[in-house]
Formats: C-alpha cells, structure tokens, sequence
C-alpha cells in the first residue's frame, strides 16, 4: 500500500505525537509498504527522505500546553498538492481536531481516511473555535483510532463518534537492551524526571516540593532531568537543593533510553493532560520502576498500580513519601519491575503495527484512492501521475499510475466502503481491532 500520514506537530522539536508518526512510518516501510509524512518542520531541520516539510510553525496554545502548528492558505495548497500527487491507497491522520496540516488534509481530501486522536480533553480555546466547524469533516473518516480508552471516549463524547482502541508503540527492544550512562549506575539513588520541565502540568515543581524530604532520607540522591527548560530558572528555584540536579538537556532517543537504564526510578509527577502515558511505557520496558501520579492515563498503563506506585495529584508529601518508599526497598522494585515487563509486551511496535495495518486493509479494501475533495474532474494532464512525474513533494514514496477506481469518487461518488461510517459511528469493519 502507498500511505500518506499527517503529523499536526512541528518536527522542530520532539514531542510524543512526532516520535509515534515517525516511529510507524518506519515500521509500515520495514513491512514493505510505501510512506509519506507531511509535517511542520523549519528549513534547518534534518528530515528523513520519506518527510515533507509543510512549512514553519507557529507555536499556539493547544492541550493545556503550547503546541507548534502550521496553518493558512498557503499552506492549505501545499496540503493539497501533496494530496493530489501522492496516489495514496489510504490517508493516516494523527490529531485531526489540532488547528494544523492533518485539519487541512482531512478538509482537502476524500476516499479511505483513518484519524488517530491522541488527546483525551480540550480545554483549548483555539481548539474550541473550530469545534463546530469539524463535524461535517469527521463523516469523512473512515477508521478511527484511539490511543487509550480516555481518548476514545472523549471521541465519543464530544463528536458522537466511536473508535477502536490501538495504543501508542514502544520498540521495547531498544530501551531493555540499552546500556547505561556512562558513570552509572552510581553509588547514590538516582530518580528520572522525563520532559519540558517549564511546562507547569508536567509537575516538576511536585517534585522540587518533594526533594527536601528526599534529600534528608538519601543525601546523596539525584536528580537526573531529561528535556527542555530553563535550567537556572530551575536551580534557582531548588535554592541550596540544587546541588542534586543534573541535566542532559535535549537528548536524542538512545540517550533517553540510556538515562532511563541508569535511574532507579522513573517519576513522572504530572498534575492533567495526558490521554496515555508513553514515557511511562518507554520506563517499564527499560526496567525501570514507575513512581507516577494517579492520572486516569498512567493508571491504565500501571494496571491500577501492579506495575508501579501511582500517587495522589500534585502532593509532593506523597510523592516523597513513595519515592522514598520505593527506593528503599529492593523487592518492592524487582516486583514493579516484573509486572512492567508482561504489561509492556502490547505496546510494542510489532503488536501494534499489526493492529493498525489491519484498519488500513480494511478502508483500502474497495480500491478507491485518495484524492483532493471534488477533484473528480480533473483533466488527462493531472492523471496517472507516476513516479516519473512525482513532484519533488512526495519525493522517496514510489508510485502506481492512478487507477481507474481513483477517477470519479469525489464526495458524492464515494464507494460502499466509505458510506456510513460517519460521526455517527465507525463501521462494523474497523471495531473490535484491538
């Protein structure tokens, strides 16, 4: 199959969206598939030959965070010009309801779409403009995917739409084979703190609250921080505790992998916002314990807590009151540990490619292509447009001439196939896929 998928995110920073499209596409290609990621992403940025650049972002709030999206009709006709040229046998668009290129694809194109929803609330204002103008799209979809059960009732909820639950993909391979740090493991405790630490839901500030308790039991204990952020800002808020931080700053995926092998636990303190958990996730298969708050997300992904100590919200009492709980005792560790490694076993890629190549058979099945919305009578120069004829746009994804089940579908010629799985729910062929 020729797949076209939509990343709404900017590739100028990394982020778990980006890191799953990515992660996919370079499984479904392994599998002999052909792929093209269309992306924000800046000139400077190095992008794998299979990635199209949409165009620089622009950061906007989104999610309780600040996302990078890209947007505007100029944008909207590089959108479609991708489309047209990319003789897609389906379209994969990740966070269609995110204000960026996968809305603009979802709006410029028809025939088999699969949406994944990442996200499981919308507390965003922008987000909230656009609400009522997405609807009418969303009957375009055909598959629809949900990252967890949060996201996939929220789907449900707020577009009266049904979804088939797919989780996130982990190589658990690379993050339990991982070696260390260099210096580690080290003669203190070491904790993992995982994320753009300036951003307030990922709770670093819960855990500042919970080191001088920390620092009392294990005077030697550190704290390993991996991502973005100001990092004086941060020591100066640690104030004479400071001494305990170390920072890795941005790191590429082998080193996050190594820092995850070298702590003794992994803490993830975030206060909302999350619909799953994937660092979570990258820590079980690393073999590293979880101490994490009891969000909905994390709970499931600890399987209520048999697989790490989940704690209450935004407490740093109780935080330190866990970690120091766990880091004393061995067993109790080992336990978390063990539980992790059979949990992790249906995150990994090779599981869940399986499952979303199956919603991909399933919308491909009747023949019909992706095109441009009402493209249907476009002229003997636009058709069978081959690789030969390929635009540097969709450069590294092959091609077939178009076929002739692709001429003639527009909105309202649309196949059997794609009728009647609107918002009204999703067909009967894409549920139960888990």
């Amino acid at each position: 199959m020729r797949i076209g998928m939509v990343c709404p995110y900017s590739f100028d920073v990394p982020g778990g969206v980006q890191a799953q499209v990515l992660q996919l596409a370079e499984v479904v290609r392994a599998r002999g598939h052909e792929v093209s990621v269309l992306a924000p992403a800046s000139p400077h940025v190095e992008l794998p030959d299979y990635v199209v650049s949409g165009g620089k972002a622009v950061p906007i709030p989104y999610n309780g965070s600040v996302a990078r999206l890209r947007f505007g009709p100029a944008t909207h006709r590089k959108v479609k010009r991708w489309l047209a040229e990319g003789d897609f046998d389906v379209l994969h668009l990740h966070e269609p309801n995110a204000p960026s290129l996968s809305m603009l694809a979802l709006q410029a194109a028809e025939g088999p779409i699969v949406a994944t929803f990442h996200t499981s609330t919308t507390k965003s204002l922008t987000l909230s403009v656009f609400q009522g103008i997405l609807r009418p799209y969303h009957e375009k979809i055909v598959g629809r995917i949900a990252v967890s059960d949060l996201a996939r009732r929220w789907q449900m909820e707020a577009l009266g739409s049904d979804a088939v639950e797919i989780p996130n993909g982990v190589d658990v391979a690379s993050f339990a084979d991982a070696p260390p740090l260099e210096g580690y493991p080290r003669p203190g405790r070491t904790v993992l703190f995982l994320g753009r630490y300036d951003e307030p839901r990922k709770g670093m500030a819960v855990l500042l609250g919970a080191l001088p308790a920390l620092v009392e039991r294990f005077a030697d204990i550190e704290i390993l921080i991996v991502g973005r952020g100001d990092e004086d800002e941060l020591c100066e808020k640690a104030g004479e505790l400071s001494g305990h931080l170390r920072f890795l700053g941005q790191v590429d995926d082998a080193t996050k992998a190594a820092a995850m092998r070298s702590a003794d636990v992994y803490c993830a303190p975030n206060t909302g916002g999350e619909s799953f958990g994937i660092v979570l996730v990258e820590a079980m298969a690393a073999g590293t314990p979880v101490v994490a708050s009891d969000l909905d997300a994390f709970r499931r992904v600890l399987l209520d807590g048999k697989a790490g100590r989940l704690v209450p919200v935004d407490d740093s009492e109780a935080l330190a009151e866990a970690l120091i709980a766990v880091l004393d005792d061995d067993k109790l560790r080992a336990r978390y540990v063990d539980a992790a490694a059979i949990a992790v076993r249906r995150y990994d890629w090779p599981v869940v490619a399986d499952q979303i190549i199956r919603v991909y058979e399933t919308v491909a099945g009747a023949g019909v292509k992706v095109q441009v919305a009402g493209a249907a009578g476009r002229s003997e120069a636009t058709r069978g447009t081959g690789a030969a004829g390929r635009s540097e746009a969709t450069r590294g994804t092959g091609a077939a001439d178009r076929s002739e089940a692709t001429r003639g579908t527009g909105a309202a010629g649309r196949s059997e196939a794609t009728r009647g799985t609107g918002a009204a729910g999703t067909s009967e062929a894409t549920r139960g896929m888990t």
